[in-house]
């Protein structure tokens, strides 16, 4: 996969689609935190800045280790910012304290705001009044751009071949450990930069544990084994389920996988820009309700996916979303019963424009339970 050739991501216009919202945030100016965020205005990668957005400029605030770095990237996303490197934390306040200056209402991004932070930023700022703001960059990122669909596709193609390549070694009884360290190489062998999460693999009585680590128990044949991974492709995530199993099921598991199968195909055709992110998990859910199991069904039915492997809209009974073009998001349904086992299926969708198609799976390994 030649990971060179995706389009290039141009941040620029992104701050000022964020500025747009801030009279109704009520504020002057936000202070970003959180680093995704930082990330998606900026294309900065590091581990370390902070960005204040003013409505006549970008303040970039970074720490020795990245001034060169900051300087590559935002220039290369298109970006234009002061940036501020700072060796030192009192360098690095100095900056800020001056650019905030003058700012009658400053946003801070309350979900991503320690309390302790809080208190500093208010004895740093003096007069300027603190507003928490809910999302405000978080709301634009609900809605990838063509550029981000390709490397959440990238990461979704790379889960693919990786599971291909790892999948005829099931029949050699190896360690769920054993398997979750060979998917995680074969993922960087083609190109990611690491996982978007920690692999599960979960065989037999392991799989009625939605999020089970991979232990050093032995894949066994008949069972079946729930493989759930993702891997990271320029910043962006993929996420995907599988569950196989290495040779015949027993008609009860097979019965478990066919409902499963079946749900999880109703939540992909419910995928559609303006639905529901509540009608999407109905879907799923009604399916396995109908079979008697639904008690068994403990989690939402997906999320969103894209600079963070769990970021907005979640598709849940509760949620109050509604599905855009553009929208990425997981349809995972699942059941568990403990001592059994269980099963998952999951693809990564992206919603499109055209609603008679509804949703693209970007995801494409083949869902047979049989190996």
């Amino acid at each position: 996969m030649n990971l060179d050739a995706l389009p290039p991501i141009e941040a620029g216009p992104r701050a000022d689609r964020l500025r747009a919202q801030f009279p109704e945030a009520g504020v002057d100016a936000l202070l970003v935190t959180r680093l995704p965020n930082v990330r998606y205005l900026t294309g900065f990668t590091g581990s370390a800045a902070t960005l204040l957005v003013r409505p006549d400029e970008l303040v970039f605030v970074t720490d020795g280790r990245y001034g060169e770095q900051a300087a590559g990237q935002l220039e290369a996303a298109g970006v234009a910012a002061r940036i501020e490197v700072g060796t030192t934390q009192a360098a690095q306040r100095a900056a800020l304290e001056a650019s905030v200056d003058g700012t009658a209402r400053l946003g801070l991004e309350a979900h991503g705001v320690t309390w302790a932070q809080q208190r500093d930023y208010a004895e740093w700022f003096g007069t300027t009044e603190l507003v928490p703001t809910k999302q405000l960059v978080e709301q634009q990122r609900l809605v990838k751009e063509p550029a981000e669909v390709a490397r959440i596709r990238a990461a979704c193609a790379i889960g693919d071949e990786a599971l291909g390549a790892v999948a005829p070694r099931l029949a050699g009884r190896p360690t769920e450990r054993e398997v979750g360290l060979w998917l995680e190489l074969e993922m960087r062998e083609r190109g990611a930069s690491g996982n978007s999460f920690d692999p599960i693999v979960a065989s037999g009585p392991n799989g009625a544990m939605p999020h089970a680590r991979p232990s050093a128990r032995h894949i066994e044949p008949g069972e079946l084994v729930v493989l759930d991974f993702g891997c990271i492709v320029d910043g962006y995530c993929s996420d995907m389920t599988r569950t196989v199993s290495v040779g015949a099921p027993s008609p009860d598991a097979a019965h478990l996988y066919d409902v499963v199968l079946q749900a999880q195909q109703a939540g992909r055709d419910a995928v559609r820009a303006d639905a529901t992110c509540a009608d999407v998990d109905h879907a799923c859910r009604e399916i396995i309700d109908a079979a008697g199991l639904g008690h068994t069904f403990v989690h939402a039915t997906g999320h969103g996916v894209g600079l963070e492997i769990h970021e907005a809209p979640r598709v849940a009974a509760t949620a109050r979303d509604t599905l855009t073009a553009g929208s990425v998001v997981t349809v995972e349904p699942g059941v568990y019963l403990p001592g059994v086992g269980g099963v998952r299926i999951e693809d990564t969708v992206v919603v499109l424009d055209d609603t008679d198609l509804g949703a693209e799976a970007l995801t494409g390994f083949p869902k047979e339970l049989v190996l």
